[in-house]
C-alpha cells in the first residue's frame, strides 16, 4: 500500500492531482473496451498533458516495475488498450495539438490524442486530409491508428496508418523520448524506430505524436451498392472497377444475410427488390465534378455479374446508401453480442473461405450464423458470429481462424492482435518471427512494463 501511495503521490506531482484519476467509479470507463468483453482493474489512470509529462509518467512506473497501458480512444476490439490488472492506463486522449499543413510537404504533426474527425476537420480549410478512414472516425485516435496500423474503408488506394506515417514521437519503456517528426522523405540514416513502433500496440513505446502524409480532398463524390451474383463476382467485379477507375476510393463487400441483418435492425429499405446474394458499395471521388459516368460505364463494363444497382452523387442519397455498410456494427450488436473476427485472405482465396467459413460455422455450432462484411481488395473480412453459445467462444475462434491460417491468411487484418489473440499468433507468425519478436520486445522493454500480456504472452505466461 506505501508502495502505491508514493508512485500515486509521484505520478500526481508529474502531470497534476486533477490528471490522476484512482476513485473506482471514475476509472470505470477506461478498464472496459468497447465490446465490453475486455475489463480489468487499473490502478489507477493518468491523464498527461504533453510529451514530457508522459515520459515522466512512464519513467515513474519504471522505477515502481508497475506496468502502464497507453490508450486513446479504446475503440478496439481484441482487449489491446484495457488493464489486466494493477497498471497505469496512460490516457492519451489531453495530447490533442495538431501543427501547421506544410504546404509545399503535404504533412501534418498531430498529437496522439487527436480524434480522426476532428484532424479531417482541421485539416479541410488546407484541402487535405488523411487517407485512412473508418468507421469508428469519431472516437478512434491518432494515437491508436498508428499503435494498430489501422486500415480502414480507404486502403485500397492510400495503404494502411504506416503509409501515411512519415516519423513519430514516442516515450521508451525507461522514459527516454525519441522524436523524428522532422519529415524529411528520404532519412537513410539507420534503423526506422518509427516504421517498428507502427503497429506495435503499445508494447515498445507510447506513441505521443505523428508527423502525417496528407493527400488533396476529393470532396465531389458518386457511390454505388451493386447488387452481385456471389462473393467470387463481388471480388471479380471491385477488381474491375480498380483497374478501370483511377478514382475508385472505396470497395466493401457486404454479403446477401448481413444486408438483410441490418436492414431489419436499423429499419433500412435496401434499394433492390429482392436482397442479393452479395452486395458491393463502391465510390469514386475528384476534385472537380463527381464521375458519375465514369463509374456507370465501368460498372456497366462488368456484365451479368452485376444484376442491379443503386448510384447517387447527392449528399442526403449516397448518406443512404452508405447506412448499409455503416451500421452492420450496431445491427450485430442489437442481434448478439456477436463473436467478432477481424482476418484477411489472399484476393484469390477469399470467396473460397468466405463460402466455407458459413457452412463450416453452421454445422459446427447448430442455430448460429455468420455475418461477413468488409474491405474486400484488401482481402480483410470481419467475421461475425451469432448465435453461438456463450461457452463456446475459444472454439469459434479456433474454427475460423484454422480456416484462415489453412487457406494463408491473417488472424489480424486491422485490429491488432491485444489481448484476445495471443494464443493464436502462431497461425500467422512462424517460430523464428516471434523469437525475433521477442529479441526486440526485451531490447526496448526489457522489464516488461509496456503493455504486457498484449501482441506477445506476458512475462511468465504460457501461450498455445
Amino acid at each position: 500500500m506505501a508502495g502505491r501511495e508514493a508512485l500515486l503521490a509521484e505520478l500526481r506531482g508529474v502531470v497534476g492531482a486533477r490528471h490522476v484519476l484512482d476513485d473506482e467509479d471514475v476509472r470505470a470507463g477506461y478498464e472496459v473496451d468497447w465490446t465490453r468483453r475486455w475489463r480489468g482493474e487499473a490502478l489507477a489512470v493518468v491523464r498527461p498533458g504533453t510529451t514530457a509529462e508522459v515520459a515522466g509518467v512512464v519513467s515513474a512506473c519504471a522505477g515502481a516495475r508497475v506496468a502502464v497501458v497507453p490508450q486513446g480512444g479504446n475503440t478496439g476490439l481484441v482487449g489491446g488498450s484495457v488493464p489486466a490488472g494493477g497498471e497505469v492506463v496512460v490516457s492519451l486522449r489531453r495530447l490533442v495539438d495538431v501543427g501547421p499543413v506544410d504546404p509545399l510537404s503535404g504533412q501534418v504533426t498531430a498529437g496522439a490524442g487527436v480524434v480522426l474527425a476532428d484532424l479531417q476537420a482541421q485539416l479541410a480549410p488546407a484541402g487535405r486530409e488523411l487517407a485512412v478512414d473508418l468507421a469508428a472516425r469519431s472516437s478512434a485516435t491518432v494515437g491508436g491508428l498508428v499503435a494498430t496500423n489501422a486500415g480502414g474503408l480507404r486502403v485500397l488506394r492510400h495503404g494502411t496508418m504506416r503509409h501515411q506515417v512519415v516519423g513519430l514521437e514516442a516515450v521508451l519503456a525507461d522514459g527516454s523520448v525519441v522524436s523524428r517528426l522532422g519529415g524529411l522523405a528520404k532519412d537513410a540514416t539507420g534503423y526506422d524506430l518509427s516504421s517498428l513502433l507502427v503497429g506495435s500496440e503499445g508494447t515498445l513505446g507510447v506513441v505521443t505524436a505523428a508527423r502525417l502524409r496528407l493527400v488533396p480532398t476529393r470532396p465531389e463524390r458518386v457511390t454505388a451498392l451493386l447488387a452481385v451474383r456471389s462473393v467470387a463476382d463481388a471480388v471479380a467485379v471491385a477488381a474491375e472497377l480498380r483497374d478501370r477507375l483511377d478514382s475508385l476510393d472505396v470497395a466493401e463487400l457486404v454479403v446477401g444475410p448481413t444486408l438483410a441483418l441490418v436492414a431489419r435492425q436499423r429499419g433500412l429499405v435496401p434499394p433492390f427488390a429482392v436482397v442479393p446474394p452479395a452486395a458491393l458499395l463502391v465510390e469514386c471521388g475528384s476534385r472537380e465534378s463527381a464521375p458519375v459516368d465514369e463509374l456507370a460505364e465501368a460498372v456497366l463494363g462488368c456484365g451479368a455479374m452485376v444484376e442491379d444497382a443503386a448510384v447517387s452523387e447527392h449528399p442526403s442519397e449516397r448518406a443512404r446508401l452508405w447506412q448499409h455498410r455503416e451500421e452492420i456494427t450496431e445491427a450485430l450488436q442489437a442481434a448478439g453480442p456477436p463473436r467478432k473476427l477481424d482476418v484477411s485472405l489472399p484476393l484469390a482465396g477469399l470467396a473460397t473461405f468466405a463460402d466455407d467459413v458459413v457452412v463450416r460455422v453452421a454445422a459446427s455450432f447448430p442455430g448460429a450464423t455468420c455475418h461477413l462484411f468488409g474491405h474486400v481488395l484488401d482481402g480483410n473480412l470481419h467475421v461475425n458470429v451469432l448465435g453461438a453459445p456463450e461457452g463456446d467462444g475459444e472454439a469459434v475462434d479456433a474454427l475460423v481462424l484454422g480456416l484462415v491460417a489453412a487457406a494463408g491468411g491473417s488472424i489480424g487484418a486491422e485490429h491488432g492482435i491485444g489481448r484476445a489473440k495471443v494464443g493464436w499468433l502462431h497461425l500467422s507468425r512462424s517460430p523464428a518471427e516471434l523469437a525475433a519478436f521477442r529479441s526486440v520486445k526485451g531490447a526496448l522493454d526489457p522489464a516488461g512494463i509496456l503493455n504486457p500480456g498484449v501482441l506477445l504472452p506476458a512475462p511468465g505466461a504460457t501461450s498455445s
